[in-house]
């Protein structure tokens, strides 16, 4: 049984409540963030529903409980910066601009998705909108994510590569050696590590001598900063520091968002290890239901104003069902179309059942 733990002391204390627009908040921002916050959640929602119906196949992890991350983080990034992800990365997909249709038809398998539906929900990728995965190993992306920003660095780009990973893959050699290249060639990347208190069953405390990730940025004299991850404007403050220090002076760092998974490690996990109080406290700092009464706190929102963007959600989220639904399957003979990034002679393209040889 796992204990309860009590919330890490972060930035939040810092910005605990939006900022009113005389305080230089766009009113109309805040609220665009609220409904970004609101579309991933209903989008994830609508997903599990998805999975249950059996119209999504595979591994399936949902970003419930990291909105206020996912949307500040996209709020940083300029649309031309690179972003790596892990497998729960669906969330990610929508703030970085891609359809909400073409992310579900991924979901579907259907070849209208951001991968013509090859990759499924562990592996967006859209190279348009620089989303370059999508990764199901653990910790497959930040050797990649680090060799983009090599790239980046060797063609006098200012563009900014970041490296989303979840608080498990701190734990892997590829995470300190990919740290490490960063800091001594003056990368510009950006690692960010959602910190949503389990990797898959097992607390933080149990699994890491030092369960404040971003000490270890000090380890390669690299800035580490921690952040409420519940928070948008904290997220979308910190992140702009660092994306813009990673840019102007190729200088990497290391951000560890604190976060509490409101469901299981996947759809399929009923979250068994996790006592009644863990449950208490992730609902407590639920960040789309919290900004929702900031903002009406604030006087930036009234209820009405709430339910209209309620409703234009739940539409927006329909529609990328609907054409999900609706999307083609792949076609059997493009099977092999993609197995090499260039033709390949002699390749095997028999499908299932087809003979050996041929008269």
């Amino acid at each position: 049984m796992t204990t309860t733990t009590e919330p890490r002391k972060t930035s939040r204390s810092k910005a605990a409540k939006p900022k009113s627009p005389s305080g230089g908040e766009n009113s109309e921002t805040l609220r665009g963030y609220y409904r970004d916050m609101l579309f991933v959640r209903r989008f994830e929602e609508r997903t599990a529903q998805g999975y249950t119906q059996a119209k999504i196949g595979g591994y399936c992890h949902l970003n419930l409980g990291e909105e206020a991350t996912v949307v500040g983080l996209g709020a940083a990034m300029r649309p031309t910066d690179y972003l790596f992800t892990n497998y729960r990365e669906h969330g990610y997909a929508l703030a970085k601009g891609i359809e909400p249709g073409r992310v579900m038809a991924e979901l579907y398998g259907r070849s209208t998705g951001t991968s013509k539906g090859w990759g499924g929900s562990m592996h967006m990728y859209d190279t348009a909108s620089r989303l370059l995965g999508g990764y199901a190993i653990v910790g497959g992306q930040i050797p990649l994510a680090v060799g983009a920003a090599l790239a980046i660095d060797y063609r006098d780009g200012d563009d900014v590569v970041v490296c989303q990973m979840g608080e498990g893959t701190t734990n892997i050699g590829a995470f300190h050696e990919s740290l490490n290249i960063a800091a001594l060639w003056g990368l510009p990347v950006v690692f960010l590590v959602i910190n949503n208190q389990l990797g898959m069953g097992t607390s933080v405390e149990r699994s890491s001598a030092e369960p404040d990730l971003y000490k270890r940025a000090a380890a390669y004299r690299m800035r580490g900063e921690q952040v409420d991850g519940t928070d948008v404007l904290a997220v979308r403050d910190i992140a702009s520091q660092l994306i813009e220090t990673a840019r102007s002076e190729g200088k990497p760092a290391l951000l560890e968002a604190i976060s509490y998974r409101l469901k299981g490690h996947s759809v399929v996990d009923p979250a068994k290890y996790r006592s009644s109080e863990d449950v208490s406290v992730a609902r407590d700092h639920d960040p789309v239901s919290r900004f929702r009464s900031e903002l009406i706190e604030a006087g930036l929102l009234d209820e009405a104003a709430a339910e209209e963007i309620e409703r234009e959600v739940r539409a927006g989220v329909e529609a990328a069902v609907e054409f999900a639904d609706t999307s083609p399957h792949p076609d059997p003979s493009s099977l092999f179309d993609y197995t090499y990034a260039t033709p390949v002679p002699g390749e095997d393209r028999r499908l299932p059942a087809d003979p050996l040889f041929t008269a």
